[in-house]
């Protein structure tokens, strides 16, 4: 078992692991002992998430903490899969001079392996973004120092819409401030390519779903700024907030609840998909010369 710095996949299944002894009626001394670890440090590492486990291991995880039910088992091997994931590692290699900060490091390893992503955002999300589009916001963000830097940014922006086409594709609904879509980014003609893709993608994909919150629908629930909400294939769902030097990455039960409640509660304000629809028209016949 080699060691690993934390991850969020990891970290849940070392708390699961750790309820399932608890559970077991264990030490830690005694349950390193039976798993044939070194000592409680070891344990403790796996626990924490700092440790990776072995297929092999976590089969005697399950046998020595007496795990009988078959969805319990299920569940536990689902979070493993999960925690030992490095598909997109290619990715983070690939364009790692355009990855400013840890944090991003991370969202792309959620991302790729999240079965949903949900969303209240002011820009149109990165996984619906034209490259022009794409281009003009990570261009005036000032966080790229040089034209290489913002160009495999936008390409690694790019690279990431494949996710969209996979064997499995990840599902992406997003309630849009109309602000998203009154703003000129680029040029107009910039602003009526984002938005004729916008239309073209929904209607592509029936895992994807766009809906916009009308300046007249008045105050929200999203008042106070975007978010994200990651699901996955196993365990409870991310919220996720950013701001410009940090993202914050809430996992209590308590906070995703806060955030999938609110999003509900903006899905209801919000133009549903048909009048979305027309809206996103309307607003492609004013960029029209």
């Amino acid at each position: 078992m080699a060691e690993a710095r934390p991850n969020v996949h990891r970290r849940r299944l070392g708390s699961a692991l750790r309820s399932l002894r608890i559970a077991a009626g264990l030490s830690m001394e005694d349950a390193a002992q039976r798993l044939g670890l070194s000592g409680k440090s070891a344990l403790s590492k796996i626990e924490n998430g700092k440790q990776r486990v072995s297929g092999l291991g976590l089969t005697a995880f399950l046998q020595i903490y007496g795990v009988e039910p078959e969805e319990t088992r299920t569940k536990i091997k689902a979070m493993a899969t999960l925690a030992s994931s490095g598909k997109r590692t290619n990715l983070i290699d690939e364009y790692q001079e355009a990855i400013q900060t840890h944090g991003f490091e991370e969202y792309l390893h959620l991302e790729g392996m999240a079965a949903k992503a949900e969303s209240y955002l002011h820009i149109v999300p990165g996984l619906l973004q034209t490259e022009d589009y794409a281009s003009s916001i990570v261009q005036r963000s000032q966080v790229w120092s040089s034209k290489h830097q913002v160009d495999r940014f936008v390409q690694l922006r790019m690279a990431r819409q494949s996710a969209l086409q996979r064997d499995a594709p990840l599902g992406v609904s997003c309630v849009l401030d109309e602000a998203a879509l009154r703003r000129v980014v680029g040029s107009r003609a910039v602003m009526k390519a984002q938005l004729q893709h916008l239309v073209e993608t929904a209607e592509r994909h029936d895992h994807v779903v766009v809906q916009v919150l009308p300046f007249d629908r008045g105050a929200h629930p999203g008042i106070d700024g975007p978010f994200q909400l990651l699901h996955f294939p196993a365990g409870p769902p991310i919220a996720l907030v950013e701001a410009r030097t940090t993202s914050l990455y809430l996992e209590e039960d308590e906070d995703v609840d806060r955030y999938t409640s609110t999003l509900d509660a903006l899905r209801d304000q919000a133009l549903d998909v048909q009048a979305t629809r027309h809206f996103l028209l309307g607003l492609i016949k004013d960029c029209s010369p």
